[in-house]
């Protein structure tokens, strides 16, 4: 546990040095939106597409593997939706607590921390939590939220989900990787070498943004919070994990990387969902702050767990 937590330091201590920065105004937040943006756009861009176009699909994709964590991911949704409909919090806001339990922080933290950490092994497995949790949960808020505002769930709104997954800048890159690894093309060197360097700034870069963008993040209402980030930190990691073991027999390390990825923080993107649809935003940054506070210890002791 100590090992790994010497491990893992480095990511924590970049993401508290961006939250010093801009705690202090050192870092004003109109910075950390182009540092976010530039992170999202290009930097993680350029890795995932370096690590897909050296992957080809059929060593990806794991139906077990995809099937454990969905399932793992919808029974804590449910679980979630179901205790916060039992708080009379009405659809709109059980779908945005629904996200905060199940969706991590795995393309800024996770990619980059477990890819070190676990091996270019875990890069295949981890690119698969990103896609379900792109494809499949990041696509029921938007439904759950628009259906219940319209009334219905119409062919529109499925359009609209369509238009933003394949809008999505880690889903394009992800596909034009595995398209050109398909090729089986290699890359020339000065496009390889380019990649890694603008691959190379993610990881500091997106921490650095993390940590920026809690400064801007509340404590309120911490019962709340706490609770998400137990769903979050807890219950999402052991759901996952009793599927991939006990009913999928999903292989040890993969299972093991599935894990890991499950006890991320709760994910930035989640409060820009709130925020833009005008739902319990101040609650979903309450359970950023937490959850990304508490992971210091809870990851660290995941993957120490997951690698013995």
């Amino acid at each position: 546990m100590i090992d790994v937590l010497l491990q893992t330091f480095p990511f924590f201590a970049l993401i508290g040095l961006g939250f010093g920065a801009a705690a202090k105004g050192f870092f004003p937040p109109e910075a950390t939106a182009y540092l976010t943006r530039f992170v999202f756009y290009f930097a993680l861009s350029a890795m995932l597409f370096r690590f897909s176009a050296n992957l080809s699909l059929a060593q990806v994709i794991d139906w077990p593997f995809i099937w454990a964590y969905a399932l793992g991911g919808l029974a804590i949704y449910l679980l979630a939706t179901a205790v916060a409909l039992m708080r009379k919090r009405g659809v709109e806001e059980a779908a945005v607590e629904a996200q905060c339990a199940v969706i991590g922080n795995t393309g800024f933290l996770g990619v980059p921390m477990l890819a070190l950490l676990m091996g270019e092994a875990a890069i295949g497995p981890v690119m698969l939590v990103l896609a379900v949790d792109l494809f499949l949960f990041s696509s029921l808020i938007v439904i759950i939220i628009t259906g219940a505002r319209d009334g219905r769930v119409s062919p529109a709104i499925l359009g609209t989900v369509g238009k933003g997954l394949f809008a999505n800048p880690m889903i394009v890159s992800m596909a034009l990787g595995f398209a050109w690894s398909a090729t089986g093309w290699i890359l020339a060197d000065p496009v390889s070498r380019f990649l890694d360097l603008l691959a190379g700034a993610s990881t500091p870069c997106a921490l650095f943004a993390i940590g920026a963008s809690l400064a801007s993040k509340s404590a309120e209402r911490v019962t709340v919070a706490a609770w998400l980030s137990f769903a979050k930190l807890v219950l999402h990691p052991l759901a996952v994990g009793i599927l991939a073991f006990a009913v999928f027999d999903v292989d040890p390390f993969m299972a093991g990387v599935m894990i890991a990825a499950a006890g991320l923080p709760v994910a930035g993107n989640v409060y820009m969902l709130a925020q833009h649809y005008g739902v319990a935003p101040q609650r979903v940054s309450s359970a950023i702050l937490l959850s990304t506070s508490i992971s210091v210890l809870t990851v660290s002791a995941i993957i120490a767990w997951v690698t013995q």
